[in-house]
């Protein structure tokens, strides 16, 4: 009989948000992978539960590596919970390729729900919550960090960020000069924990807030989607984006496909801007 792998939320902040159900859980997983062994033995110290040999490093540089390892475990019967630093698993954090290939392999898997940074900042952001996207961390630097704050500019959902603290300033800034500065939003810092802190307003007065000083803690931006009505991209608007997907290093045809999909336009007009053929022109 195979095992089981459980996602377990653990706290953000507030240690009392760690569900009995979490609790029961992790007392009685054989194994307990986690990306900080040391945070874990923490969490599992403040709820009286031992921790023993069961910890295990899991995180973003050895995921793929040890994989297979917790296959054979699973397999082998064990029951294995999978935690993160704080929140759910597998939202910009470890564990979604751990669990593409249980589900691959056949292995039940189970969620223990809880605590997400995510969830917390959305509701009580003020903002629309009916339709939402989770950007996570943009990319540091390059043109594909440029690519995806350009993507936001047409978004019509609620979209939320994590940051680091320290970046904050730099990224409002940056998404105001591309999204313009009355765009809502609302940053929420050390979510559940004694300092909380929910910032409210727009880009451009964000941008102004934050350049003051980095910030301390864990961050979460919460942006307004646009509420411009939607505008028929240009022949400039495709040449731009072509320019930008060929400077990713996409072929003509993967570039002209990824165009066509984020602007909302025919396929075949994409292609024919791109090899400079004349095509139509609507």
């Amino acid at each position: 009989m195979t095992g089981r792998l459980e996602l377990v939320a653990t706290p953000i902040g507030n240690l009392g948000d760690l569900s009995p159900r979490a609790v029961e859980t992790l007392a009685g997983a054989d194994r307990i992978l986690c990306e900080d062994t040391r945070r874990t033995r923490s969490l599992l110290s403040a709820s009286s539960l031992p921790a023993g040999g069961r910890l295990e490093a899991f995180h973003e540089h050895n995921e793929d590596q040890k994989t297979p390892r917790v296959l054979e475990r699973l397999e082998a019967g064990e029951r294995i919970a999978l935690v993160c630093d704080a929140g759910t698993p597998g939202i910009s954090d470890p564990g979604s390729r751990l669990v593409a290939a249980a589900v691959a392999a056949g292995i039940e898997v189970g969620s223990i729900p809880g605590p997400s940074a995510l969830l917390a900042a959305l509701v009580i952001s003020g903002l629309p919550t009916d339709r939402f996207v989770m950007e996570g961390f943009l990319p540091r630097r390059g043109s594909l960090r440029h690519r995806r704050v350009s993507e936001l500019k047409a978004e019509r959902r609620t979209v939320v960020l994590y940051e680091s603290p320290r970046r904050v300033g730099a990224t409002v800034a940056e998404l105001a000069a591309v999204l313009g500065g009355e765009r809502p939003l609302v940053v929420a810092r050390e979510l559940t924990k004694l300092h909380e802190e929910i910032w409210r307003g727009n880009l451009a007065e964000g941008a102004e807030h934050f350049a003051a000083g980095e910030l301390r803690g864990e961050v979460v931006l919460v942006l307004g989607g646009n509420a411009e009505p939607d505008r028929e991209a240009t022949e400039e608007d495709i040449v731009a984006a072509l320019a930008q997907a060929r400077a990713d290093g996409l072929s003509t045809r993967d570039a002209a496909a990824e165009v066509a999909e984020q602007l909302g336009v025919q396929r075949r007009r994409v292609y024919d801007l791109a090899i400079g053929a004349p095509g139509p022109k609507r």
